[in-house]
């Protein structure tokens, strides 16, 4: 299955951001491996601070279950700061209707 959703950033965070995912901790990198998600990107809209991210999941359910992982509240925890989250540090998210998809 591939999802499409956007986050927001704080104006001024941008570089921030980025580095902070350039050190994405390897304890998160194997809980989002094991949740059953591949080729997870995210791309800036510098004009808007809109985050778009497209990710491949084996399972939504299971992917679903990672929010409550100990290593997925710590890293929405070291975001909050950066970007828009809801009272639980996770992002405001919203989802994207996939319009068009070609192999």
């Amino acid at each position: 299955m591939i999802k499409g959703f956007k986050m927001k950033l704080y104006p001024q965070c941008y570089d921030e951001y980025e580095r902070r995912h350039k050190e994405l901790w390897p304890e998160m990198v194997d809980m989002i491996h094991r949740y059953g998600a591949s080729n997870y990107s995210i791309f800036l809209d510098e004009e808007t601070a809109t985050l778009f991210a497209y990710i491949e999941l084996a399972d939504e359910a299971k992917w679903e279950q990672s929010a409550d992982t100990e290593i997925c509240k710590l890293w929405w925890a070291h975001m909050a700061d950066i970007m828009e989250t809801n009272p639980d540090n996770s992002p405001v998210s919203v989802p994207l209707r996939m319009v068009f998809h070609l192999d």
